[in-house]
């Protein structure tokens, strides 16, 4: 097993180290702590599997949000109405070859391919409601709920320049609950976050909108992990489309650093002097 972490800095520089504390900048050392979220359950192992992996093997806790139940995702008329059922026992399987707790998992029980309907946050007083969490749902409230209950030092997201809606509106939604989550809306939700996590991009089905800033190199093993964590998903057999491409690209994996920065005016004043 090894491991090698790249980072290329803005002066186009690239640092290559592997010990993960050299590379992903503001590190906390003994206090990371990673938070991988996901509108479907197959996102993350196919977009971010060896950034993942590499993180259990540095002895970093790692979480995993899965948004949506996968409803949308059958492929045979016998899996309509219960593919659900299928992609939740093979997400757990998938997220165990990986070597996450089991306990580390949060499914929501969002609809598949309808987030637009769940954006925001609102009370309900549904005792049925699937996605209630202290009396309201919503996107933004299970994931403010989710970043008190997690306090994650990075998180990562899908791209937002990805083309399928829940992927977009996963990203913008889990970016608004930070914003939330550092204050002191929504106390029954958990006390403030103490900081910002830092925030990267995987990418899935689309590209990046820039070019990425840190590159994970694994060794075959660990490659084959992953391969085999996607293969875990044998419900979803359009996922072969892109194995291909996997492998082609070997043991390797890119992540972009987003900037998370709330609007100060006064970084304009120059521009009118």
């Amino acid at each position: 097993m090894s491991l090698q972490f790249e980072y290329r800095t803005p002066q186009g520089s690239i640092v290559r180290s592997a010990s993960p504390g050299d590379i992903w900048p503001d590190w906390k050392g003994d206090r990371e702590c990673w938070l991988f979220v996901a509108p479907h359950d197959d996102d993350i192992v196919l977009g971010a599997g060896l950034t993942f992996i590499s993180a259990v093997e540095c002895g970093i806790p790692v979480h995993a949000v899965v948004t949506t139940t996968g409803e949308a995702g059958y492929c045979r008329p016998e899996h309509k109405g219960n593919v659900q059922n299928i992609r939740r026992r093979e997400c757990r399987t998938s997220f165990e070859m990986m070597g996450m707790p089991v306990e580390n998992l949060i499914v929501f029980d969002y609809p598949d391919a309808d987030f637009t309907i769940h954006l925001g946050r609102r009370l309900t007083s549904d005792p049925n409601c699937p996605t209630a969490i202290a009396g309201a749902t919503g996107l933004q409230n299970s994931f403010v709920w989710a970043l008190r209950k997690i306090l994650p030092t990075r998180v990562f997201l899908p791209t937002l320049t990805d083309i399928h809606p829940d992927h977009k509106m996963a990203h913008q939604e889990f970016v608004m609950s930070i914003f939330h989550a550092q204050g002191n809306i929504w106390p029954e939700l958990g006390a403030p976050i103490p900081e910002i996590p830092k925030l990267y991009e995987y990418a899935t089905y689309c590209d990046f909108l820039t070019p990425p800033t840190i590159r994970v190199k694994t060794s075959d093993d660990l490659f084959e992990r992953k391969l085999n964590a996607i293969l875990a998903y044998q419900s979803q057999e359009q996922i072969t489309l892109t194995l291909n491409n996997q492998r082609e690209a070997g043991p390797q994996e890119f992540i972009r650093e987003l900037e998370f920065n709330i609007f100060n005016p006064k970084q304009y004043e120059g521009l009118f002097e």
